[in-house]
């Protein structure tokens, strides 16, 4: 959690970009991005010359004595940051724009540098060389204020809280699933260390990211003291797609500050053939894009063998289905129309979860919990692929408190439902002794299958009345007799003394 000084020294860099007329979140954090991107390169070089030193190994540096740029060759050394950043704002400007921001274009090649591919359509958007030259001094402020402070997740801390801002955007539909629900599903699903962790419509990771930090927590010793381990965390394990580059290039970045050094992040379309993955992954994660309509001709046709139509909530249901490996689970946010949508579509890919894989979980969340950007009620399916059933008994549960108000301000509030989830998911062999009027409960398949596979948390659930015992009539009309000789006294009383 960023707070204190380092929160106002963001607020201000962020300030900076406004006053030279950047103001769209968006925009603004791809800015950033670059910039710490460049940054990086000259520290992750420093640090790689330094240990091969130390080893006797040799080591050439990315910024080798002459680079070439274009037709002109140039000393490498002025495009490190460490010596640009001492320049006059004038030439500084000249150097980002004609050699440093050519430069990260061409290392895609780089194998040192993981997140040269996300840059190669970069473009430097900065107004004026005084507005690049406060920036620059604000991120040598906001890196060395980083360094002082001892918490080893900072840097993930930083990027995220840059991340928030881009709630205000709003861009094209595009929005973050809130933090706490992203680490609730997480916790719900408690990954290993040997997953293959996989979201499709990643944006900017935030799944992916939750997932690594949830491992570093829990299972710290049993993944960085094994080299085979450590080296499938961190180049193998996170699977992200998405049809954005900017996202793409802010999700790489959210990795890596969080300490992924190689994730699989690529643009793909992922509902058509250009996205074969079949049977690959353990554990999917994801909020894909909801109430979308795509071209049928543009969607992979497996994908429509389960269900034919052209809403993408849908089809990445199915889509998680084939992705899947045999005994993969998947944790996914839906739109509650998927839940009860009487086309047939929708009855279909419930039916195949239903009938053919096991679903395990339906937690329905309050509308709120989307807003100010969307107000959209949504829930959480939880299911395994097995190919051949094992619906028993699903797993129902009405949030109606995530921490947060339920209006546009989400101001943080006493009520919270977050953690009895996750714990009564944990141990839900306690609950199916609950009746259905508690706020969970189990509903057995054959329930769902006669109800036609509707899977709204209303359809199951019971209200339970109190009765309201009232008086009798007759009682009542004492009670009323009574009450209008007193009145009549009042009145009396009243015309006395107005000497009526």
């Amino acid at each position: 959690m960023i707070t204190g000084e380092l929160k106002n020294k963001i607020d201000a860099l962020w300030d900076i970009f406004a006053a030279g007329g950047l103001v769209n979140p968006l925009e603004v954090i791809e800015q950033i991005t670059y910039l710490m991107f460049i940054h990086d390169l000259d520290d992750s070089d420093n640090i790689r010359a330094k240990e091969s030193a130390m080893l006797g190994l040799p080591y050439q540096s990315i910024f080798v004595e002459e680079v070439k740029i274009g037709e002109r060759t140039i000393d490498g050394s002025q495009l490190k940051w460490s010596v640009f950043h001492d320049f006059p704002a004038d030439r500084m400007y000249s150097v980002m724009q004609e050699w440093v921001f050519p430069f990260i274009k061409t290392l895609h090649s780089d194998k040192n540098s993981a997140y040269s591919k996300y840059m190669d359509d970069a473009i430097f958007k900065l107004p004026t060389p005084l507005v690049l030259s406060k920036v620059v001094d604000s991120l040598d402020e906001i890196y060395k204020m980083m360094s002082e402070i001892q918490a080893t997740d900072v840097r993930g801390d930083v990027y995220e809280y840059l991340l928030s801002k881009i709630a205000q955007s709003g861009r094209n539909g595009q929005f973050r699933t809130p933090r706490h629900i992203i680490r609730m599903m997480v916790e719900m699903m408690d990954p290993s260390s040997s997953e293959m962790i996989c979201d499709p419509a990643c944006g900017t990771s935030g799944f992916l990211v939750a997932a690594g930090e949830y491992l570093k927590e829990t299972k710290k010793e049993e993944i960085f003291f094994d080299k085979q381990k450590k080296d499938h965390y961190m180049n193998h394990m996170f699977h992200g797609y998405d049809m954005d580059r900017t996202m793409l290039r802010i999700g790489a970045m959210n990795m890596m500050t969080h300490g992924i050094d190689n994730p699989f992040i690529e643009y793909r379309d992922s509902l058509s053939d250009q996205n074969g993955d079949k049977d690959k992954y353990t554990l999917i994660l994801a909020n894909p894009p909801f109430k979308g309509s795509l071209d049928a001709e543009s969607v992979s046709g497996d994908l429509l063998k389960v269900c034919k139509t052209k809403k993408t909530e849908l089809l990445f249901l199915a889509l998680f289905l084939r992705m899947l490996k045999i005994g993969g689970r998947c944790a996914c946010i839906v739109p509650d129309g998927v839940l009860f949508g009487s086309s047939t579509a929708h009855k279909a890919i419930r039916k195949e979860i239903v009938e053919n894989q096991r679903l395990e979980a339906v937690v329905s969340m309050p509308s709120g919990v989307f807003k100010p950007y969307a107000g959209v009620s949504t829930a959480i399916l939880i299911f395994t692929k097995t190919e051949h059933g094992g619906t028993d008994q699903v797993w129902f549960y009405d949030m109606k408190a995530d921490g947060f108000s339920l209006d546009d301000k989400r101001t943080p509030v006493t009520e919270n439902d977050i953690p009895d989830i996750v714990e009564r998911f944990k141990n839900l062999d306690k609950e199916a002794e609950r009746k259905r009027t508690d706020q969970s409960f189990m509903v057995p398949k054959k329930d769902i299958v006669e109800n036609d596979y509707d899977l709204s948390i209303n359809k199951y659930k019971e209200i339970e009345y109190t009765p309201v015992e009232y008086p009798p009539t007759s009682e009542i009309m004492a009670n009323i007799r009574e009450l209008e000789l007193e009145i009549g006294k009042e009145m009396d009383e009243l015309e006395r003394l107005l000497g009526l």
